[in-house]
């Protein structure tokens, strides 16, 4: 597949690597520019490239960016695109947004509203990105970490559950955008590395 990823810290990178190793077409931007990607590039083979290029290129991108960030990216560019939502929103880094600090609106369904016509998915937002580098099984493999998947297109999300099993964790349907709330920081399934059954409950006992 070939996939764009916005976004090189922690998960953006983690993504670089382990799609890289799946044999998948990856290239990757962030706010830095190509020359700043020179090292992750050479480690990974993926290519480095303006955000213009990595999204026009790609049938799948993933944004990994402070969320902060995501109004400055150009809505246009993303139209018709499949876009993975790994972003989360920390008041602490982000800012003050007040319909997210009072939970009204899922960050994911923030995010969609920014980028308008793109089929968003939310998912990688709730494991430890070290534990996404290492920790990935052969499907079938007790206690498999599960990773929730929430998105309101149905064919986007079947093809972001393959991904996600492809890299080693078993993908579990956590309903529409306007639902990824419960997969969000400070609920249940944030962090702990649940099986699909520990998933499903947690989704299941998240509160508002």
């Amino acid at each position: 597949m070939e996939i764009g990823i916005i976004g090189s810290g922690h998960i953006g990178g983690t993504l670089t690597r382990r799609l890289r190793s799946l044999g998948h077409d990856v290239a990757v931007t962030n706010s830095r520019g190509p020359e700043s990607l020179t090292d992750l590039a050479a480690e990974t083979g993926a290519r480095a490239a303006a955000l213009e290029e990595v999204v026009q290129g790609a049938e799948l991108v993933v944004v990994a960016i402070p969320l902060k960030a995501v109004p400055d990216l150009p809505a246009a560019l993303f139209d018709g695109k499949l876009v993975v939502d790994a972003n989360n929103y920390y008041p602490q880094r982000d800012g003050d947004v007040a319909e997210l600090l009072d939970r009204s609106l899922s960050s994911s369904r923030w995010t969609a509203d920014h980028l308008k016509g793109a089929r968003v998915v939310k998912t990688f937002n709730n494991i430890q990105a070290a534990h996404l580098m290492d920790q990935g099984k052969p499907a079938g493999t007790a206690g498999r970490i599960a990773l929730p998947v929430a998105g309101d297109d149905e064919d986007a999300k079947r093809v972001v559950m393959g991904l996600v099993d492809e890299l080693g964790f078993d993908p579990v349907d956590a309903g529409t955008l306007d639902e990824s709330w419960r997969q969000q920081p400070d609920t249940p399934v944030y962090g702990t590395d649940r099986d699909a059954d520990g998933v499903r409950e947690g989704l299941a006992a998240a509160r508002p």
